[in-house]
């Protein structure tokens, strides 16, 4: 497949970007430490994660992918998580490796980049700036920018118009089935790298247009015409 007249190029954030598991793990185990609970360890965490903030925290307080904690219960421990993620979402967070690198490339072949990301906004530009990478997107939208998030394309159009591209000329790259369907959805392309966060199903399952090892072969896909 052609990606030569792709302008825009969409990234997801976690598991795609940056592994933020170990931050996030520690955050839950604080969280559930309040609430009378075993920890959950990294492991676990590093399946759940991927749904957004809301949905981890659902599955560290039932144990289960799908389970619904009590409502009273949810409303208590989300915003102590909240909190606690927010005190330490960069202590152990770190890029993989060839991300900078690959940022700096795509930026130098003249691409608009952006964040489209389930994290919550307010955590998203203080990570990006930890990393060192706050300065290659000209666009960051969270999980709570808008009323829908991924699966939903309303994130996806909405970054695309912003960087003033048509979604045919939008890539998106992302780690997991909602990034595939939310790039679908909006008329745009995928690409994926294998070892993000996806529940342990292979991200080749979900069909996205290409699959890269490491960021930096989009350079070679991706090659603006003047």
């Amino acid at each position: 497949m052609s990606f030569e007249a792709v302008r825009a190029v969409l990234f997801d954030l976690d598991g795609t970007l940056v592994d933020s598991v170990p931050d996030l793990a520690t955050a839950v185990d604080a969280t559930l430490a309040e609430f009378g609970r075993e920890p959950a360890g990294e492991a676990r965490v590093r399946e759940w994660v991927g749904n957004g903030a809301q949905r981890l925290v659902k599955r560290a307080l039932t144990g289960s992918m799908d389970g619904e904690p009590p409502a009273a219960l949810f409303e208590q421990a989300f915003p102590r998580f909240l909190e606690h993620y927010g005190r330490h979402l960069s202590d152990r967070s770190r890029l993989y490796p060839g991300v900078a690198e690959a940022l700096a490339t795509l930026r130098a072949q003249g691409l608009a980049l952006a964040v489209v990301t389930n994290k919550p906004e307010r955590f998203v530009a203080p990570l990006l700036s930890a990393l060192g990478i706050a300065r290659d997107f000209a666009v960051v939208v969270g999980g709570d920018t808008l009323a829908r998030k991924k699966p939903h394309p309303a994130p996806l159009l909405h970054a695309a118009d912003a960087l003033g591209a048509a979604p045919a000329a939008a890539l998106m790259v992302g780690d997991s089935r909602n990034d595939v369907l939310a790039a679908r959805a909006a008329g745009m392309s995928i690409v994926c790298v294998p070892y993000g966060y996806n529940h342990g199903e292979d991200i080749r399952l979900a069909a996205p247009d290409a699959v890269v090892e490491d960021l930096r072969e989009l350079a070679s896909l991706l090659k603006p015409t003047a």
